[in-house]
């Protein structure tokens, strides 16, 4: 693929992550397709942190939404591959707009629970005796995620707008000769 039709197709995704993310920004938890991976992940979170305590246990679920992105950000930064880290990014603010929904319900817990249980937010803000901010922390949380969004996007417009590494080396006509092997 040429350099041109490689920025024009990331252009094109970065495109489609900023509007999705705006309406995400716009209706978090509004039950897009994003929503329900991001879902399993949380509650894989709860399994993976359980060993290490309650506290850990309830917060394992948010804080895994939160880190499995970010693994695979700082994967595409040590390949060098900053325009993978940006779409990763996204993902990460994506996903601290899902997690401010939780945080703002802890009082009222309106929101239905995978399985039962006790609510994580309210759980948690109330045994850290926050409970009566948790719109507070929720906004903080849902501007994080703006901000994440954000940086995400210019990453991505800057990674874009440079020559694609593995196609920095190519001479831009030699996809279009004929491969020729030779038996000697």
């Amino acid at each position: 693929m040429s350099p041109r039709a490689v920025r024009i197709a990331r252009l094109a995704f970065l495109a489609f992550l900023a509007l999705y993310g705006v309406a995400s920004l716009r209706t978090p938890g509004a039950g897009r397709l994003l929503d329900s991976v991001d879902l399993a992940i949380h509650e894989t979170g709860h399994l993976v942190f359980a060993p290490f305590g309650e506290v850990m246990g309830f917060l394992g679920g948010t804080l895994f939404q939160l880190i499995l992105p970010a693994v695979f950000v700082t994967h595409f930064l040590w390949r060098g591959d900053r325009y993978g880290a940006s779409a990763c990014l996204w993902w990460v603010g994506q996903n601290c707009w899902n997690i401010s929904v939780y945080i703002a319900d802890a009082r009222a817990q309106e929101l239905p629970l995978v399985g039962g249980g006790e609510h994580d937010w309210a759980y948690l803000l109330d045994a850290a005796g926050w409970l009566a901010h948790d719109h507070a922390i929720a906004r903080a949380v849902h501007a994080l995620g703006v901000v994440v969004f954000l940086a995400a996007l210019g990453l991505g417009y800057r990674a874009a707008n440079s020559v694609p590494p593995s196609t920095a080396h190519e001479d831009p006509g030699s996809m279009d000769r004929p491969i020729v092997i030779n038996d000697r």
